[in-house]
């Protein structure tokens, strides 16, 4: 048994993992929880209440932790986390013997291999069943997330990206707007700075002020709340503009990458708006490639929730000696 976790800017999702026998999925969650990070000083703290909550006979050594972020020495480096991480830390605090530190998304990425169909909900239909061939793993969330799967034998193996980093690129005349706006005061705007939680209310701002109009709203989560009410037209239009320009992108992804495999789309924000995103904008932007619209038409697009597979994708990472 060892330890897994997967860490993000809002939640820290940590299990208690055993190796599975029958091969369908790589590990057996045996215990799990899911902490808010805000409420904590640090991941170690997080740990440390975990591990303070299983049986006395259990002892672990080996943790595998999928986050956000790049290890530089002792340190996993990412602004949306809301503490420095100190891998020393945890070793000497909890006395692990084994720290693996694997991304996030390349985590979730790898845990697709085991999801049913009964476990996502169909975006974009394609006209044929899936080919062999990478599957797109992207989402927004604190950030926005991106990784590839590569089928393989005798493991698939997972390419991590920086894909949310990539120069936003407007589709028509409001988002060029909207990207003047945001370009104020900024060397440098990315698509994480309109497919995120914070991009969500930069969004809802930009709009604000080319409405004309201040700005009431402060959080992310409240955007949302009030598009989803209608009860702002400022959050209805920046939720809007947010799919839009998800479909854009998740359609170039799909073009860069080859992915005839199919697209995952996980990320928080997600699941919270999924009728809104099945009713906007998001498929035809996706197909409006102009001569590569067939091959997209080809490629099925599904939307699935977080919950545990970040921690399954870090445990069957660690398993396979990938990290």
């Amino acid at each position: 048994m060892f330890l897994a976790a997967d860490v993000g800017g809002t939640h820290a999702r940590i299990g208690l993992v055993s190796r599975e026998p029958d091969g369908v999925r790589p590990v057996t969650v045996l215990q799990y929880h899911r902490y808010a990070c805000a409420d904590w000083p640090s991941l170690t703290a997080v740990l440390q209440d975990f591990v303070g909550q299983l049986d006395h006979a259990v002892h672990v050594n080996r943790c595998a932790v999928a986050s956000a972020g790049y290890v530089l020495g002792d340190a996993i480096v990412n602004d949306n986390l809301p503490w420095p991480v100190s891998i020393r830390d945890i070793r000497d605090s909890l006395g692990i013997e084994q720290l693996a530190v694997v991304n996030d998304f390349e985590a979730v990425a790898y845990a697709t291999q085991f999801l049913s169909t009964a476990d996502t909900t169909a975006v974009i239909d394609s006209e044929a069943p899936p080919a062999e061939g990478p599957v797109l793993v992207m989402g927004p969330g604190t950030g926005l997330g991106s990784a590839v799967l590569l089928p393989g034998h005798p493991h698939a193996t997972v390419l991590a990206t920086e894909a949310g980093q990539i120069a936003l690129a407007p589709g028509n005349e409001r988002e060029i707007e909207i990207l003047r706006h945001l370009a104020r005061g900024r060397a440098y705007v990315s698509f994480e700075h309109a497919l995120s939680g914070p991009g969500l209310l930069n969004l809802y701002r930009a709009l604000c002020a080319l409405r004309h109009q201040p700005p009431v709203l402060t959080l992310p989560a409240q955007v949302t709340q009030a598009a989803l009410e209608r009860s702002d037209e400022a959050a209805v239009e920046a939720l809007e503009v947010f799919c839009g320009l998800l479909g854009s992108f998740v359609g170039d992804l799909c073009l860069l990458y080859g992915a005839r495999g199919g697209v995952f789309l996980a990320g928080g924000i997600l699941p919270q708006i999924r009728e809104v995103l099945l009713a906007s904008s998001f498929r035809q932007r996706f197909f409006n490639k102009g001569v590569m619209r067939a091959f997209l038409q080809q490629v099925p697009v599904r939307l699935m929730e977080h919950g545990q597979h970040g921690v399954i994708g870090a445990a069957g990472l660690y398993l396979d000696g990938r990290t």
